[in-house]
């Protein structure tokens, strides 16, 4: 198999579903890629949002993950979080450090926009503190994570997350099923 790559953004609330699931749903580890293509927030009212969170926590329970905790504010500032993402993917931590991210966000309700939360999902990956720090305010962070973007939205990911299983790219916790089916058939 050429590419079999799960892109995502810890922004997202359906990343983490996805992210909770993948593995098992593919029977294969993707490369977790760490982009900033996410549609969460930009809710017209407080019932859409509503509606949005339901769906969310209903998922969350259908698939038996922990309740959902939202963290305050939603959806938050994730910018350091990525740029931690991305460090973590060059030191080979990157499903490590994500799913614990995703865990202090969605399963614990932090906001990943302080930077002391993403420090301690760094230290359950087995990050150093300072390490962490620097390399994620280094230019070429930065310049990875932007790349790696810019390669998602070339290969055809729209919103996150995404699987893209050869040349097909599947959108969505929901469309788990059908990249495993693809990947299956490949």
């Amino acid at each position: 198999m050429d590419a079999l790559r799960f892109y995502y953004d810890l922004a997202s609330p359906d990343a983490y579903l996805a992210a909770e699931r993948v593995v098992g749903v593919l029977g294969a580890v993707p490369e977790f890629v760490p982009v900033q293509i996410t549609t969460v927030g930009g809710f017209r009212c407080a019932e859409e949002e509503d509606i949005y969170r339901s769906e969310i926590e209903r998922r969350a329970a259908a698939h038996g993950l922990l309740p959902v905790r939202w963290p305050d504010p939603f959806p938050a500032d994730t910018d350091w979080a990525m740029l931690v993402a991305t460090y973590a993917k060059q030191t080979g931590r990157v499903v490590a450090y994500s799913l614990a991210a995703f865990r202090q966000a969605f399963a614990a309700g932090r906001d990943l926009g302080a930077r002391d939360w993403v420090l301690v999902a760094a230290a359950a990956a087995e990050m150093h503190p300072a390490a962490v720090i620097k390399s994620a305010e280094l230019r070429g962070t930065r310049r990875r994570l932007d790349e790696a973007t810019a390669a998602a939205r070339a290969a055809g990911v729209l919103d996150t997350p995404a699987v893209r299983v050869g040349e097909r790219v599947f959108h969505g916790d929901a469309e788990l099923e059908a990249a495993a089916s693809a990947l299956a058939a490949a």
